[in-house]
């Protein structure tokens, strides 16, 4: 599904593991549960896509573009999303434990009750 077009697509608790989503359009793609774990999602753009509660346990999203986007309570532990864009993101609740963020901009970002414990996040930009 590398490069896809799943712009607004209805993905709720689809069980995605280790897929190909590189490129793949997901803006306000609905990904609410879904099971991401190990995916590719690197230069993916997720703005505003609804990944709320979803799993994302080492997936890659270097750099894919997530702004605005809802990722309340997901569980992305390990999950590498260097230089990504999480501008006006919320990640409340969410599982970034092990994540690297590094050089990622997390401006405007929503991270109340955030499990951030051993996140990477040098160069990481927090400044709204």
């Amino acid at each position: 599904m590398s490069e896809a077009n799943l712009s607004g697509a209805n993905l709720e608790a689809t069980n995605l593991v280790g897929a190909n989503l590189s490129g793949a359009n997901l803006n306000q793609a609905i990904l609410t549960e879904a099971n991401l774990n190990e995916s590719d999602l690197s230069d993916a753009p997720l703005k505003k896509a609804d990944l709320s509660d979803a799993e994302l346990y080492m997936a890659s999203l270097s750099p894919a573009e997530l702004e605005e986007a809802n990722l309340q309570g997901a569980k992305m532990s390990g999950a590498t999303m260097w230089k990504a864009n999480l501008k006006g993101a919320d990640l409340s609740g969410a599982d970034l434990s092990e994540a690297n963020l590094s050089e990622a901009n997390v401006a405007a970002t929503d991270m109340s009750e955030a499990f951030l414990t051993g996140a990477i996040m040098p160069d990481a930009n927090i400044h709204r």
